[in-house]
């Protein structure tokens, strides 16, 4: 079940701290709505590290769809893994 605090426990920080773990965000609401996420930096890490695969993984979908896509044998010898 998702941690939900109102913003103004914000100041007892160190208790909404205490609440954050890996894989366990604490969410803030101001005003009654979601507002802000706190995370422990091996998600934080984790997140951007997936923001970023996804996007070269978009930019190689582009690629072979407007250049085109290689054959299983062309990847091989361009990694210099091909039987021989």
């Amino acid at each position: 079940m998702p941690n939900i605090k109102p913003i103004s426990d914000l100041r007892n920080y160190t208790d909404v701290l205490r609440d954050v773990a890996v894989g366990e965000p604490v969410f803030l609401t101001k005003n009654g709505r979601g507002r802000y996420a706190i995370l422990d930096m091996a998600d934080y890490e984790k997140a951007r590290a997936t923001v970023r695969l996804m996007g070269e993984l978009a930019k190689g979908r582009k690629s072979g769809e407007t250049e085109g896509w290689l054959t299983l044998e062309a990847v091989e010898e361009h990694l210099g893994i091909a039987d021989e």
